[in-house]
């Protein structure tokens, strides 16, 4: 058999390929000569042939029929042969394919090879696709080369300990004994890798965090050393001595000051001579300074050496590189909420990047003058911002339209500079204001009641220019049917006020009606103002026109509202006035004194007078299928309280027990609930604003399985309610050791009529595979004469696409429960 062609040859021939087809077949036609070669076992050019694949699967062609020979090759003696080995299985193998631990035996031998390199070889295959099988058999032999006198083997095998320690996280312990002396090594390289392992271990373990935190002079010292080191040509980079070493050391400090007072105290100084002696005129320089501002900001460091960092965040800000720009607004971005009087020495810097071309910095830019806003700079900064608004991209105008309302709400030094910047957003952002916007601005408007007529009739008159603006157009519509009296009675105390009369008015709301720019929302906003004006205009017969038109649009919204305004004309007028008269100042949270709340399962009412709803009775067919479900004669069912909106097998409705109780016949299922309408009388008994369960003491009762069958496990364990000792709280959980998830779970119980029972939603319909988790779910019981519960379950799922369903009996209760 001819020598297969070299790889420089395979790679130049690639190139030469005009198109993708052409390179297909290359490489089709090149793998069928290579595995022609491997079903001949050609020892001579497997290195070559592997080396060949590799670079084919980096260009995406599939490599997997070479995982095989990959472990000849690193099993061979030619070091030759075991580097393009080594290199295969990193490319080719991870730990999802059980080849991978045939190499296992492999490494251990190169690993106490005689050749440094082929150790090398072996620690940095195991550093880089390691499983954790083979990571426990092989950790002892890494700990024995980081206490190697070899500095070549001790860096590799100090980042092999950080894989390991990531995969094998128990495994830390065995190294600690190695690393403590690896931080007085002299070669940088041992020191970098050192650091690392080092930081793995503190982000992993407490313990080790608070181990190695009498590690921070020995770090000091380390990096006091660089700065003040002169020239050292093998760690200089653009006049600066080893950078990488000194991140990764500002970044272990970081690490090891953080919330420690002793710790932050000894390293301010060296962290003040790095920010201050550190060049800026090389990228370098700026990541230094970079990670120098994180570590002053995470650590409990001295309020001027804050105010340090901050400054070093500014002139980045006054950089020409767009990433520094960036990295200095989002680093503010973050500490403006602990250091906002240091950040606003830099504001005027900060709006100057609203002017960026790049959108990245406009949009940090944008956030960090948000949160620059205060009492003090609104008149100044909304001035900026508004600029900004009418001059930036679209996906800007909605983010920076909510942050304008929010900003003025907040700050707004008057009403009417209040009113005048909503204004000027509205007629600026358009239609890129959120829809939650109106409401709200709807509500501030209603509250500023001297301002009424100034904004009802700024509103008409930008209605009058342009009615595009949706958002705009709705808060005008909704102002003019509120206040159009003020409107045409001219009179105005904050401006000259504007001559016009009803039918204008009219005229521009029926013109907003029929317009094609107008959204179904923005009609309603019409017709309902529109409406209202009927009590405040006397043009009533022209508005009883114009609403009784619409009682047969076609959008259905419009044809109910008209249909239901008709009716207040006809049937009705008497209440017209009263129904439709001004709206009251609306307060965002009600104040009228102190109101007992009381927690619904997710919902808060007042708790004035408990109200018990009459039985929902089930109309009769329901009820057979609910009785039907399990047979016996002495279950009770549980019975909904309202009518299900939607199927039981999809989760249901909150079951509870104010239905008959009586009932004969077997059990119901209760699916799982959702919202609830009210809860059963006897879990509310005696219960106030406090939770409903506290004081739980569910130690004395043990857990009991009450389920185990097809993979499926059910375990029951119990607390005690509360003020109410009658009352057992049970909690499911639900287990699954089958290789698929179960999904659609239902769990369904029924009790003895002597009980009361009701079961709450569960924590998910799914029941992840190999007991990967679990699914909860809470049953509350009623026992009021302490007997021996006995339960019947129904359990449904699917499984693998197959519908299961299954029947129980649980009989064996701690009798704990009732004591």
């Amino acid at each position: 058999m001819p020598a297969p062609i070299r790889l420089r040859e395979l790679i130049r021939t690639i190139r030469t390929a005009r198109t993708q087809a052409e390179e297909r077949e290359m490489i089709q036609k090149e793998c069928a000569a290579i595995r022609s070669s491997f079903r001949e076992e050609d020892n001579t050019y497997r290195c070559r042939n592997v080396a060949k694949l590799l670079y084919m699967h980096m260009l995406g062609y599939p490599a997997h029929f070479g995982q095989l020979e990959c472990l000849k090759l690193i099993a061979s003696q030619k070091f030759t042969d075991k580097r393009i080995g080594y290199l295969g299985a990193m490319l080719l193998l991870d730990e999802r394919q059980d080849v991978h631990l045939l190499m296992t035996n492999c490494i251990k031998n190169d690993l106490n090879h005689s050749t440094q390199y082929v150790q090398g070889l072996a620690l940095c295959t195991l550093g880089c696709m390691g499983s954790s099988e083979m990571c426990r058999d092989l950790a002892g032999e890494v700990e024995k080369l980081l206490k190697t006198s070899n500095s070549y083997l001790r860096k590799k095998a100090a980042l092999c300990a950080v894989h390991v320690i990531r995969k094998v996280p128990e495994l830390m312990e065995m190294f600690l004994p190695a690393t403590k002396n690896l931080l007085s090594e002299k070669n940088h390289g041992v020191l970098h890798t050192s650091v690392v392992l080092l930081t793995e271990m503190c982000e992993r373990s407490p313990d080790m965090l608070a181990h190695f935190r009498k590690l921070v002079p020995q770090l000091v010292r380390i990096l006091k050393n660089l700065i003040m080191s002169g020239y050292s040509p093998e760690h200089d980079v653009s006049g600066i001595s080893d950078p990488f070493l000194q991140v990764r050391i500002l970044r272990l400090l970081r690490i090891l000051g953080r919330s420690d007072d002793d710790s932050s105290e000894a390293m301010n100084d060296i962290l003040a001579q790095v920010a201050t002696n550190t060049e800026t005129s090389k990228n370098v320089g700026n990541a230094i300074l970079y990670e120098t501002v994180l570590t002053i900001m995470d650590i409990k460091s001295e309020s001027g050496l804050r105010v340090l960092a901050i400054n070093i965040l500014g002139r980045f800000l006054l950089n020409n590189d767009k990433n520094i720009r960036y990295v200095a607004l989002t680093s503010l971005l973050k500490t403006v909420q602990t250091d906002h009087n240091a950040v606003q020495r830099h504001r005027s810097t900060i709006v100057d990047c609203l002017k960026d071309l790049d959108v990245s910095i406009k949009r940090r830019a944008m956030e960090l003058s948000f949160a620059l806003v205060n009492g003090n700079n609104i008149r100044g900064m909304m001035k900026e911002l508004l600029y900004f608004l009418d001059s930036c991209d679209p996906e800007f105008k909605a983010d920076c339209a909510s942050g304008v309302f929010l900003a003025a709400e907040k700050y707004a030094p008057s009403k009417r500079w209040h009113i005048d910047t909503i204004m000027r957003v509205l007629t600026t952002a358009g239609s890129y204001v959120r829809d939650d916007s109106v409401p709200n601005l709807i509500q501030l408007i209603t509250n500023s009641v001297e301002m009424h007529a100034y904004t009802v009739q700024r509103l008409y008159k930008a209605l009058l220019d342009d009615i595009s603006q949706q958002p705009l157009v709705q808060v005008a519509s909704w102002c003019i049917g509120e206040y159009g009296d003020l409107l045409v009675s001219g009179q105005c105390e904050e401006e000259e006020p504007i001559q016009v009369t009803e039918d204008e008015v009219l005229d521009v709301l029926e013109g907003l009606l029929v317009s094609n720019l107008s959204t179904p929302v923005t009609r309603g906003y019409s017709l309902t103002a529109i409406m209202k004006l009927s009590t405040r205009f006397t043009s009533v017969n022209r508005i009883k026109k114009v609403v009784s038109i619409y009682g047969s649009s076609i959008d259905v919204e419009l044809q109910q509202r008209a249909v239901e305004y008709n009716a207040l004309f006809k049937k009705y007028d008497h209440m017209r006035p009263a129904l439709l008269e001004r709206m009251p100042i609306m307060e965002k949270s009600a104040s009228n004194g102190p109101t007992e709340i009381v927690q619904t399962n997710g919902e808060t009412e007042p708790s004035v007078e408990p109200k018990h709803p009459p039985p929902v009775t089930q109309p009769a067919n329901q009820a057979n299928d609910l009785l039907d479900l399990l047979g016996g004669n002495d279950v009770v069912p549980v019975i909904q309280t309202t009518m299900p909106t939607k199927p039981a097998s999809a989760g249901g409705e909150l079951l509870d027990l104010l239905g008959d109780l009586s009932l004969s016949g077997g059990p119901a299922p209760a699916p799982a609930p959702s919202v609830p309408t009210s809860q059963p009388p006897f879990l509310l008994d005696g219960l106030s604003s406090q939770p409903l369960f506290n004081d739980i003491a569910a130690a004395a009762i043990p857990p009991m399985t009450a389920y185990n069958k097809n993979g499926l496990k059910i375990d029951f364990t119990f607390e005690r309610a509360n003020p109410n000792p009658n009352i057992a709280v049970i909690t499911i959980h639900a287990s699954n050791s089958t290789e698929a998830d179960m999904t659609d779970f239902v769990f369904q119980a029924a009790v003895p009529k002597t009980f009361q029972l009701q079961l709450l939603s569960p924590s998910s319909n799914v029941v992840p595979a190999l007991n990967q988790g679990t699914v909860t779910q809470v049953i509350r019981v009623l026992n009021p004469q302490k007997q021996q519960l006995r339960m019947r379950i129904k359990l449904t799922y699917t499984l693998k696409g197959s519908p299961v369903q299954d029947l129980a009996e649980v009989n064996n209760f701690p009798p704990q429960s009732w004591q």
